[in-house]
C-alpha cells in the first residue's frame, strides 16, 4: 500500500512588535503566497489534519506558502496579555519583514481577510495579488441590525468560554458544525481535538470577541490592485452577503460563487476543484490536465477520488476521508482505473503526477 508521506515544512520564528513569539511555518518553492492568521491554527499540528493538510499540499505545489499562527495560539506565544486586532496587524508586519520576495500574494480566509486587506493597504509595493476566501469586510457585532443579532453575536462568545475544549461533543459538534458541516466523521473529530490543541477557552472567546468588531468596509474601496474574491453560497459561518458586499466595495475585484455549506472547503466536494482552477488562473499557474484524464470523462466525484490517490492515500486513509467503506472505495477506484485505462493506482498515478510534471 502506498501511504501519504508528512509534508516537510520549516518552521521559524520571528519576534512581533510587543515581543510575542510569532511561529511561522513555510512549505514549497515558487512565487510566495502569505496566508494571514486567522482564529484558530497549529502549524505543525496542521500537516496531520484531514481539513488543513490538503489545503498546504495544494497551496505549497506551485509556490512558496508561508504560514503562522496567531499570537495565543499553536507554537506562536500562549500567554499573551494583548490580543487586540492591533496586535494581530502587527504580528502579520513581523511577519511579512521576514519575507526576503519583494513581492507576494496575500491570502485572507474568513477573518484574515480583513487583516489582508488592511495589509495591502498599507503595503501596495509589496503585495502582488490579493485572495479572500469566505472572508468579511464586518464582524458580527458590526453587521448584527436587531437585538437578537447582537444577542447572538455575545452568546456565541460565552459559549466558548463555557464549552471551548470540553470532551462533551454538544459543545464541539455546535462549532464543527458551522465550519464544515458537510465534513465525515474523521474530520470532525480532528476539528474537535484542534479546539482542545490550539488555544485555551479565554484565548478563544477573547479572539472571536474582537474579530466581531471588524469594520474594514471604507479600506476596502480604496484597493488598488488584483483581489479574487470567492465565498461559498451556503457558508453557515460568514454569511455569503458579506462576500457580494466586499466585492462591490473593492473595484475589479473577481467574485466566484461557490457551491458548498463549508466555511472551509474540503477536498471531496467539487467546490475545492472549481476554486483552485480559478486560483490558478488569477495568478498566471494555469496548467492543462494530462490529455488521457480529460479525455477519461471523470465525475467531479471520481476526479476527486483521483485526488487523493495522487496524495498517497490508501483505500483505508480515503474511506476515512470521505467517510465511506473500503468496499465502496475500493469499487469507486476500480471505475476510474477502467475509464483511464490503467490496472493500478500507481499507473493512475503515473498518469496523474507524470504527466502534469512534464
Amino acid at each position: 500500500m502506498i501511504r501519504a508521506m508528512r509534508l516537510s515544512q520549516s518552521i521559524r520564528f520571528c519576534t512581533s512588535a510587543d515581543g510575542t513569539r510569532i511561529a511561522v511555518a513555510s512549505c514549497g518553492t515558487g512565487p510566495v503566497i502569505l496566508r494571514a492568521a486567522h482564529w484558530l491554527s497549529h502549524v505543525d499540528y496542521d500537516l496531520d489534519s484531514p481539513v488543513w493538510q490538503p489545503w498546504v499540499r495544494a497551496l505549497s505545489a506551485r509556490n512558496r506558502f508561508v504560514r503562522y499562527d496567531p499570537r495565543g495560539c499553536g507554537l506562536s506565544d500562549r500567554h499573551v496579555a494583548d490580543l487586540s486586532i492591533d496586535a494581530w496587524h502587527a504580528d502579520l508586519e513581523a511577519v511579512a519583514a521576514t519575507i526576503e520576495a519583494p513581492r507576494f500574494i496575500l491570502l485572507g480566509l474568513s477573518q484574515g481577510g480583513a487583516l489582508a486587506i488592511t495589509h495591502a493597504l498599507r503595503h501596495p509595493e509589496r503585495v502582488s495579488h490579493l485572495v479572500l476566501l469566505n472572508a468579511y469586510g464586518r464582524g458580527g457585532r458590526v453587521r448584527a441590525r436587531t437585538d437578537a443579532e447582537r444577542l447572538e453575536a455575545e452568546t456565541l462568545v460565552n459559549f466558548i468560554r463555557i464549552g471551548w475544549g470540553r470532551d462533551n461533543p454538544g459543545f464541539w459538534q455546535f462549532f464543527t458544525s458551522q465550519f464544515i458541516p458537510d465534513g465525515t466523521p474523521e474530520q470532525h473529530r480532528w476539528w474537535a481535538d484542534l479546539e482542545r490543541i490550539t488555544a485555551a477557552p479565554e484565548v478563544a472567546a477573547e479572539l472571536l470577541r474582537q474579530m466581531q468588531g471588524i469594520d474594514v468596509s471604507a479600506l476596502a474601496a480604496q484597493l488598488r490592485l488584483p483581489v479574487l474574491i470567492a465565498h461559498c453560497r451556503g457558508d453557515l459561518r460568514v454569511p455569503f452577503e458579506e462576500g457580494l458586499r466586499l466585492a462591490a466595495a473593492i473595484p475589479g475585484a473577481r467574485f466566484v460563487p461557490l457551491e458548498s455549506r463549508n466555511h472551509v472547503l474540503l477536498p471531496e466536494e467539487p467546490a475545492w476543484r472549481v476554486l483552485h482552477g480559478e486560483l490558478a488562473a488569477f495568478l498566471g499557474q494555469e496548467r492543462e490536465e494530462p490529455r488521457a484524464i480529460r479525455e477519461a470523462g471523470l465525475t467531479p466525484a471520481e476526479a476527486a477520488l483521483l485526488d487523493l490517490v495522487t496524495e498517497g492515500l490508501d483505500n483505508r486513509a480515503i474511506a476515512g476521508r470521505l467517510g465511506k467503506s473500503e468496499k465502496t472505495v475500493r469499487n469507486q477506484l476500480s471505475t476510474v482505473f477502467g475509464k483511464l485505462g490503467v490496472h493500478s493506482r500507481s499507473q493512475a498515478i503515473v498518469m496523474a503526477l507524470g504527466e502534469r510534471a512534464q
